[in-house]
């Protein structure tokens, strides 16, 4: 087998595509061969020795990834050779080849499109539980999703379409607007042609017709993040997703108090492992959902596995839309 390697977390310039042995699974695992493995931003930040999770050294990296198992380990007996998985695991998804536990792999319909698969869990489960669980989005609100055209925003998107909700897309580009539109936004605002944080709540005031967003769903922090909740309607939800931006945004806490309004935390991960009975549910109205056609994760681009650091420069441009995925 082949892998990226990463043996020093000092940046994607000191990953390197080694042969190594290839793995056999142990009692409750499964060998996978990897056909799809998507981009996301912790991948970004877990070689670079910034991830709140710090693996052994060496480690491959790549969180997600699709393929079909190859092997089965003792005691695994709800998958077979043959089947068709996605999986999200932390690591071990740059590569031809990886071993992790059965119970994280969720199985797949065989006609499934493995490169849509390896983009599937993080985006959406993220989506679903911040809307859906932490948001407590109803149908009829209005949800307003910042970095709108991203993998998070696009399923974001989705999901709120999915549960009722009318969705405004805020994103970087005119190109990035009309996707968003083309997916199912209701409205769309360009960061870039709003300009200054006034005039994009100007723009957000507009498309609300003066009530304001009762969910705003925010995965890029930064310089939008004040402006979006003071525009945040009576007892709105303000959804801290994560800081693709890089500065963590400080919110004066008098706006929660003057809207009635709630920030809320999101952190599918440890969500996922706290309460796993609810989040295998997620996940399978997820998988219902896809296979209905309700959502369908937005791929940019597929690219072979070997041009990884390829992939994350044009992940670092800002230029994606959707999910970057890489291919064996």
């Amino acid at each position: 087998m082949h892998a990226w390697l990463c043996e020093n977390p000092v940046g994607v310039e000191a990953l390197s595509w080694k042969e190594l042995p290839t793995p056999q699974p142990g009692p409750g695992q499964v060998r996978v061969k990897i056909e799809a493995a998507s981009l996301n931003f912790p991948d970004l930040l877990i070689v670079q020795n910034k991830y709140q999770i710090k693996p052994a050294l060496p480690f491959v990296p790549g969180s997600e990834f699709a393929g079909v198992v190859e092997a089965v380990g003792e005691g695994v007996t709800q998958l077979k050779v043959g089947q068709p998985v996605a999986c999200l695991h932390g690591t071990g998804g740059f590569a031809t080849h990886t071993v992790v536990p059965a119970a994280l792999c969720l199985p797949l319909p065989a006609q499934c499109d493995l490169r849509e698969a390896a983009g599937f869990i993080m985006t959406y489960a993220t989506s679903h539980h911040a809307l859906l669980d932490r948001g407590q989005l109803k149908a009829g609100e209005t949800v307003l999703v910042l970095g709108a055209a991203g993998g998070v925003g696009t399923a974001a998107i989705q999901i709120a379409k999915a549960a009722g909700a009318r969705v405004i897309a805020a994103a970087s580009s005119q190109d990035k607007c009309e996707l968003c539109l083309r997916i199912g936004a209701d409205a769309a605002i360009d960061y870039s042609r709003e300009g200054l944080p006034q005039a994009f709540r100007d723009a957000v005031k507009r498309e609300t017709g003066g009530k304001g967003p009762d969910v705003i769903y925010d995965p890029v922090g930064g310089d939008f993040a004040e402006p979006a909740f003071r525009s945040i309607a009576w007892r709105g939800r303000y959804l801290v997703v994560g800081f693709a931006s890089g500065p963590i945004p400080s919110l004066p806490l008098n706006l929660a108090l003057l809207k009635g309004a709630a920030i809320v935390g999101v952190f599918w991960g440890d969500f996922a492992k706290r309460e796993a009975k609810a989040n295998a549910a997620m996940l399978g109205e997820l998988t219902r959902w896809w296979t209905e056609g309700k959502i369908r994760p937005v791929i940019d681009r597929a690219l072979p596995m070997k041009e990884l650091p390829q992939a994350y420069a044009l992940m670092g441009s800002r230029g994606v839309k959707g999910k970057l995925v890489l291919v064996n």
